[in-house]
């Protein structure tokens, strides 16, 4: 569902499991949120962009593509 995400974690080599380990959540509550299954809380959203995004945009990170 998060395309530009998945695709930015890639590129910097980070998987779910890193992205559950930065929020301090479980990796089936990560492939939830990222499925659009539940949603990414701002101060999550906010926590990955300044920790490994800096330079990008939440609207472009968290853009929904179906």
């Amino acid at each position: 569902m998060y395309k530009n995400l998945e695709a930015e974690l890639k590129r910097i080599d980070k998987t779910q499991k890193d992205l559950a380990a930065l929020l301090k959540l479980n990796s089936c509550t990560i492939s939830k949120k990222m499925n659009g299954h539940a949603d990414f809380l701002l101060k999550e959203c906010s926590k990955i962009k300044i920790t490994w995004f800096p330079n990008l945009t939440l609207d472009y990170l968290f853009e929904i593509k179906k």
